[in-house]
C-alpha cells in the first residue's frame, strides 16, 4: 500500500543495536533475541537487512560502546548506514539504499524506543513507506530520573499509538515477532 511507486520489497531496518545504546536496556537479551530471529527470517526470505549505526559524543565511532552488540552479525553484504540524528533517514544514505532495492515497506526494530526508533518510524512514514514496528524486537534505557516512564512502560506506549497510525495510501502496524511476515 506504499505510497512509492514501483517499490514493492521489505525491508527489515536495525537499529542502534550498539554496546553503548543496550548497556542499560530494558529486557536487553530478549530484544536482542528477537532481533536475531528476524535476521535469520529476513535472510532466509531474501529481504534485506540494513543496518543502521548512531555517532555521537558518547558513541565515538570505532570505541567498544560504538560497535553493534557481539550477538548480532551483519554480513558483509548487508548495507551499513551511519547517522548523526535520531531519524536514519536524515542526512543519511538510507533512502537511497531502500530505493535500489525496491523497498516500500519497513520493519523496524532496535533502540532507543523514544530516540531513535521514534523517529525513524515517523521518518519513514512522512516519506511514503509502510511501516511495521515489531513490539518485542525494540528496546530503551530507564529514564525516570529525568521524568520519562518506566521504559517497560515506554515500548508498550509506542506499541499502542503505533498500532493506530494511519495516513493516505500507507500502513502502520505494530506485531510481534512470531507475527511478522516478509511477504509483499
Amino acid at each position: 500500500m506504499t505510497t512509492l511507486p514501483d517499490r514493492p520489497r521489505t525491508a527489515l531496518l536495525v537499529i542502534d543495536v550498539q554496546n553503548g545504546v543496550l548497556a542499560g536496556a530494558h529486557d536487553r537479551d530478549g530484544v536482542i533475541a528477537n532481533i536475531d530471529t528476524l535476521v535469520g527470517k529476513a535472510r532466509a526470505a531474501d529481504v534485506p537487512v540494513v543496518w543502521v549505526q548512531h555517532a555521537d559524543d558518547e558513541l565515538v565511532p570505532e570505541t567498544e560502546a560504538w560497535q553493534y552488540v557481539p550477538e548480532l552479525v551483519r554480513r558483509d553484504d548487508e548495507p551499513l548506514v551511519h547517522k548523526s540524528y535520531g531519524d536514519s533517514f536524515e542526512d543519511t544514505a538510507l533512502e537511497d539504499v531502500l530505493a535500489e532495492r525496491g523497498v516500500g515497506r519497513v520493519v523496524v526494530t532496535g533502540a532507543q524506543t523514544d530516540m531513535c526508533v521514534r523517529s525513524t518510524l515517523h521518518g519513514a512514514f512522512v516519506r511514503g513507506y509502510d511501516v511495521t514496528l515489531v513490539g518485542d524486537a525494540h528496546t530503551t534505557e530507564d529514564l525516570t530520573q529525568f521524568g520519562a516512564p518506566a521504559p517497560a512502560q515506554v515500548v508498550a506506549h509506542t506499541n499502542l499509538y503505533w498500532r493506530w497510525q494511519g495516513a493516505p495510501g500507507r500502513r502502520a502496524e505494530t506485531v510481534t515477532t512470531e507475527a511478522v511476515n516478509f511477504a509483499p
